[in-house]
């Protein structure tokens, strides 16, 4: 009993995995609700940014050529910084993708 118990929770936590890495929106709004924003990650529209990824075509593309940037509509405002957290880069590694804050300047 105790090894079907492991094999679930090892199985559960796999698909869970799967599922918040399986596309790129996902993988955004699963790190912004990891970050303390899950009403802004489940209302928030997201959009591929092409006019930032047209301008740091040299520079960031070299770091990671699978790499996207993706801004949020209604972003989360954090009020440390008094900024607002809505672009984000999201790489794609083997199947899954992975989302992390992009800071433009």
């Amino acid at each position: 009993m105790k090894k079907i118990m492991k094999i679930s929770a090892m199985i559960f936590v796999l698909v869970t995995f799967l599922l918040l890495h399986s596309t790129p929106q996902a993988a955004i709004i699963t790190y912004v609700a990891f970050m303390g924003y899950p009403k802004e990650a489940f209302t928030s529209k997201i959009e591929e940014y092409e006019f930032l990824d047209k301008i740091e075509e040299n520079n960031f593309g070299k770091l990671h050529p699978d790499a996207k940037i993706y801004v949020l509509t209604n972003p989360p405002f954090e009020k440390a910084t008094g900024g607002e957290l809505d672009t984000y880069k999201v790489r794609k590694v083997g199947f899954f993708y992975f989302a992390e804050f992009y800071v433009h300047i």
